[in-house]
């Protein structure tokens, strides 16, 4: 007989358990030890175990959804974190009394809308979450540079590129207010992230662009004030920050913007085989 549980309920290692067969034929390979799993998927990641839910049948896991609450863009937003079926469990209620119950930590937590990030080309979980309600929103696609010691760009004179607290960056949130930022490069998320170094663009104290990149290459957050783009300036702080963390590869994903896509392509990344649908369920 098939139960769920909160996440509260079981101990770390089943939890994990059931993460990794439930992820064990997924269309990207994922490895990792449960201390990883455990610092990234209930630190960053925004899931709590309060909002998460477990399927067993008797003592064994055959399902996953964990879920984080937080203020997203404005809505008090649940989002699913992961969501997996043990392969032999695919096709039954497991995966419906799943959402429903994710559905339900929603409504009792006032949440406005659901959130999630799915694969483009795992059309199953697609195909079930748009059963379910969901609707896509946002494509988000995956970028790389190989070389990017040969990004140059200008820091005028009149400028000052600084290393700075998270918090310092937090200032920008009302001129960025407008502009869709994906979860995982969102300031909260970031703000988690073990060894990520932000700087700040400065013209007399004033904070006139901001960059978070991890020393791995991993860009989070760039920013560039409106009166001083097209003048090689952006170019300029990733420059920056290449040559002082010694990065050899530049990484950096985001959805459905045109102006940091002509700007990436700019800098000679390359588009990655990789992307993800940003799918939403709002409730009436």
């Amino acid at each position: 007989m098939i139960s769920y549980k909160r996440c509260t309920e079981v101990n770390v290692d089943t939890i994990f358990q059931a993460f990794q067969i439930g992820f064990s034929d997924y269309i990207i390979k994922i490895e990792m030890p449960k201390e990883f799993f455990v610092k990234r998927f209930f630190g960053p990641e925004g899931n709590s175990l309060e909002h998460s839910i477990i399927a067993l049948d008797g003592n064994e896991p055959v399902g996953l959804n964990l879920g984080g609450i937080k203020v997203y863009e404005g809505i008090k937003t649940l989002r699913c974190g992961a969501f997996c079926i043990h392969p032999d469990y695919r096709g039954t209620e497991v995966g419906k009394q799943l959402f429903e119950l994710h559905k339900e930590i929603a409504l009792e937590n006032d949440c406005k809308q659901m959130f999630l990030e799915v694969i483009v080309g795992n059309d199953r979980a697609i195909n079930f979450y748009k059963k379910k309600g969901y609707e896509k929103v946002y494509d988000m696609a995956y970028y790389s540079h190989g070389n990017p010691s040969e990004i140059q760009g200008i820091i005028p004179n009149a400028l000052e590129v600084k290393k700075v607290d998270i918090e310092v960056l937090r200032v920008l949130e009302n001129e960025i207010a407008d502009i869709h930022i994906n979860w995982q490069n969102d300031l909260d998320y970031i703000s988690q992230i073990d060894g990520q170094v932000h700087y700040g663009l400065f013209k007399e104290n004033k904070l006139m662009g901001g960059l978070s990149i991890h020393p791995k290459g991993k860009i989070s957050f760039l920013w560039i004030a409106p009166e001083l783009r097209r003048q090689n300036i952006g170019k300029g702080l990733i420059n920056h920050a290449v040559e002082e963390l010694g990065i050899e590869k530049l990484v950096i994903n985001f959805s459905n913007n045109a102006g940091l896509l002509g700007f990436v392509k700019c800098l000679g990344f390359t588009k990655d085989s990789i992307s993800q649908y940003e799918m939403y369920y709002t409730f009436a």
